[in-house]
């Protein structure tokens, strides 16, 4: 891992920026214009409507035809996600890709930023940033320092592994097209999880990249893409990260340097990130089935967990200390966050 200095953009590379959506005819000109709102890069925007069924697509066909640099793609049935981020993402003509979901945004020249890090970095093939969750419109930010830094892709697969989770979201991230293209787009047996396998896939094939101080992008806080806050969907999402770890061990890690280890250490972080949400929504009022099945798939992940001092944490939770379990979750979050905002990890 390195600090850099942020250096200026020297030449207008172009990005493509896919906007698939589903019924976001609500959110989607904000999420455009955002997309266009760059300076000193040239920017195409592909829309794709995955067969609307609430008139949001005669929102995506004003907006292609106000803006020369919008090109709408149309479904002729619903394809689901996974297939229309694929499917966008095969039509991109830049140098460099961003998977922007309609109901979400960028930040002013956040591209700029991005594409001036892999500019001057060819070894960079993903770059990420803070993020700034909204409600309504997004807030607006005054000028704040800004850093480079760069993670040998190697270094940057094995903190995640101690992690245990997805460090990154989506609308933040900005990749080199030789990168995507080598990985040949979104894998649909992780329609959770996804994103945190691409992030893996490529991180095993470059460097990462992350911009410190300003926010890169905007992520919509609604309630409909706040599964992880379902008792069972948290459950499906932890054995997505666990099998995203296991996949990309077999196929795309196997010869980074200690790559068994850092495996089995994503296995233990994983038992211990189902124990703290355990411990979390059992203080919120989850059912007792909620604790019992991720204690379970922690003990199925990695054999010693029930010997972790998680495990006890997770016990404690039945009992009359759910004030306690809440207030040093809600701090340990903080705290992860605050790390986040600083290293990216």
């Amino acid at each position: 891992m390195k600090l850099q200095k942020p250096a200026p953009l020297r030449r207008r590379p172009l990005v493509t920026v896919v906007v698939p959506h589903y019924n976001y005819g609500q959110f989607l000109p904000v999420s455009v214009r955002s997309a266009l709102d760059q300076r000193g890069v040239d920017v195409e925007v592909i829309i794709v409507d995955d067969k609307s069924t609430d008139g949001s697509e005669q929102v995506a066909r004003r907006l292609a035809e106000e803006h020369p640099q919008v090109t709408l793609v149309e479904h002729e049935q619903n394809m689901r996600h996974i297939r229309t981020y694929n499917d966008g993402l095969s039509r991109a003509n830049g140098d460099y890709v961003v998977l922007l979901s309609a109901d979400d945004a960028l930040t002013t020249d956040s591209l700029t930023r991005s594409l001036a890090l892999l500019e001057a970095h060819p070894e960079v093939g993903l770059v990420y940033g803070r993020v700034e969750w909204f409600d309504g419109e997004p807030p607006e930010f005054g000028p704040t320092r800004e850093w480079w830094q760069i993670w040998r892709g190697d270094e940057w697969v094995d903190r995640v592994c101690h992690r245990g989770r997805n460090p990154i979201g989506n609308p933040e991230v900005v990749m080199r097209r030789s990168v995507y293209d080598d990985i040949g787009g979104y894998d649909p047996d992780f329609p959770h999880a996804g994103d945190m396998f691409m992030w893996l896939q490529a991180a095993a094939r470059a460097d990462v990249g992350f911009i410190g101080g300003p926010r890169q992008a905007y992520y919509r806080n609604h309630g409909g893409n706040m599964h992880t806050n379902d008792f069972g969907g948290v459950l499906d999402d932890m054995t997505q990260v666990r099998d995203v770890y296991r996949r990309f061990f077999v196929h795309d890690g196997f010869d980074l340097p200690g790559a068994g280890r850092m495996l089995h250490t994503a296995m233990k972080s994983v038992a211990r990130e189902s124990l703290l949400r355990a411990a979390l929504l059992t203080a919120q009022g989850a059912p007792a089935e909620t604790l019992a099945q991720l204690q379970r798939f922690a003990e199925e992940t990695a054999p010693h967990a029930a010997d972790s001092a998680t495990w006890r944490w997770a016990d404690l939770s039945r009992r009359r200390v759910a004030p306690a379990i809440r207030a040093t979750e809600s701090l340990r979050w903080k705290v992860r966050s605050r790390r986040t905002d600083l290293i990216g990890l």
